[in-house]
């Protein structure tokens, strides 16, 4: 019959655990419009699935790399992820949220502690009101050998356990996605240095081409200076445009050196142990791959960016139901058993045992604010991590509507610049026969030489520039990502 007062209160306590203070949480509503403003360029075309993100969306999955072609960017884009520092950081600080998952769960099970105590107390025989007469008088001392187990264990009356592991297991999902959009930024970042170090490729060997065209034009000029036929300017000239031209020459070497020292770090390495062969990018307007497409709404469930700020707003939403499980009393169970004796001969004995169990109710009654306080905290955190979830989403519709507006405006550009640089290229074939047959001056050469340099060197960089658009935009959809690879706490 004793059994059963400590069953009722078992039976008693597991029906309120199911109470539960503090709001549901409600994912946040998002300002998603309908379709995205900026028409894509011609190869986004309906065909390809822009609008609709079906059959097509397939090619926007897991190595997104790969849709350029080259594979040199595949075999560095592969060692991102085994070798990236920051990526291995970020890994590190994920499985740091899964433990603190584990950490609040445990507080669903009881607490076990043992504390064994070996001693001897002496009394002194000149204390007041020692008492000469007693049986300890002539020891003089006793011996105290205690065994306790204890068992302590709080009730999640009103859910804040519950709450505490589940806003743990929101922040380790919010962990996973900032992994996530780390790797897609790096992804990004290196192919975005690849595509530059390609340009870089492109413009020294166009700049060597022109040096040698330049030396070429300067020998003309001193030959034609030396027989009479053209002033010292000419050749000074003609001296002054090469020499501009073997510095632009030296300077994009700078630039290629940083680009490759860039992408060395990107994959986990030593810049000395990196070299990559110099591949120069086609002058020809270049065939971009066709980037599939998605309407904004679908946006939400693809950047890992928007996942992590939703999920800590789901985290802030628990952590109101535990500020306000603060204003209710809580149940505790606690428990001490073991065995105490004076020697090592009755330590053990069925006489020596102890045990003490009951339950304890705690509740504060004024503490002047400041549990309403921490309430208002956590409601305005909560509030602050909506802010941020909705301008994530925000800045995440501007990312893809900029990239597409300059992807459109940039295949136009480069029609318009390769026209350019033809209509170059036949006036300085003009103006050099005119000048060979003294009918202009060897300055319409060098005007139009600067002209034609300074078109080509565009039209590479045009060129450059479309594939990181293409790159920019791959990364403001995501990268192919969604949520439901994010794990499961």
């Amino acid at each position: 019959m004793k059994k059963l007062p400590l069953l009722s209160l078992g039976l008693v306590a597991l029906t309120l655990t199911g109470c539960r203070v503090g709001p549901t949480y409600q994912k946040p509503v998002s300002m998603a419009p309908p379709a995205f403003k900026e028409v894509p360029p011609a190869s986004f075309g309906e065909a390809e699935g822009w609008k609709t993100a079906q059959p097509s969306d397939a090619q926007l999955r897991g190595d997104w790399w790969a849709m350029f072609g080259d594979g040199q960017l595949d075999a560095l884009e592969a060692k991102v992820d085994s070798a990236n520092q920051s990526l291995k950081a970020a890994e590190a600080n994920y499985r740091a949220a899964q433990a603190y998952v584990s950490y609040y769960r445990a507080n669903r099970a009881p607490t076990v502690g043992v504390a064994p105590f070996l001693g001897a107390t002496r009394q002194s025989t000149n204390q007041p009101y020692f008492n000469q007469s007693s049986s300890l008088a002539g020891a003089n001392g006793v011996g105290d050998l205690s065994l306790p187990f204890s068992l302590n264990y709080e009730v999640d009356l009103w859910g804040r356990i519950r709450r505490s592991i589940e806003s743990a297991g929101d922040q380790a999902q919010a962990t996973a996605a900032d992994q996530e959009n780390l790797r897609l930024s790096l992804h990004a970042e290196l192919a975005q240095d690849y595509m530059d170090l390609r340009a870089a490729d492109a413009q020294q060997k166009l700049l060597s081409e022109t040096v040698q065209a330049f030396q070429q034009a300067l020998q003309l000029t001193q030959d034609r200076y030396d027989g009479g036929a053209a002033p010292l300017s000419d050749v000074s000239q003609a001296r002054t445009q090469l020499q501009t031209a073997q510095v632009q020459e030296t300077d994009v070497e700078v630039q290629r050196t940083r680009l490759e020292h860039a992408i060395a770090v990107l994959t986990g390495q030593p810049p000395a142990n990196l070299t990559i062969p110099r591949t120069p990018l086609t002058i020809a307007p270049p065939v971009l791959p066709v980037v599939p497409g998605m309407v904004p709404s679908q946006l939400l469930e693809r950047r890992p960016d928007i996942a992590a700020a939703e999920r800590r707003t789901a985290s802030a939403n628990e952590q109101i139901g535990i500020a306000q499980a603060a204003f209710y009393p809580t149940l505790s169970i606690s428990a001490v058993a073991g065995f105490m004796g004076t020697s090592a001969v009755n330590w053990f004995t069925w006489p020596s045992r102890f045990f003490s169990v009951g339950p304890t109710f705690s509740q504060t009654l004024y503490d002047h604010g400041r549990r309403r306080s921490l309430t208002d905290v956590a409601r305005a955190q909560y509030d602050n991590t909506v802010a941020d979830y909705q301008q994530t989403t925000l800045t995440a519709f501007a990312q893809v509507e900029d990239n597409l507006a300059a992807l459109r405006e940039l295949q136009k550009e480069a029609v318009q610049q390769h026209a350019a640089t033809a209509s170059a290229q036949q006036s300085l074939d003009l103006f050099n026969v005119r000048y060979e047959g003294g009918v202009d001056t060897y300055l319409q050469v060098i005007t139009w030489q600067t002209a034609l340099l300074q078109n080509q060197r565009n039209d590479i960089d045009l060129q450059r520039r479309q594939l990181g658009a293409t790159v920019l935009l791959v990364k403001a959809l995501g990268g192919g990502w969604n949520t439901s690879q994010l794990p499961k706490p």
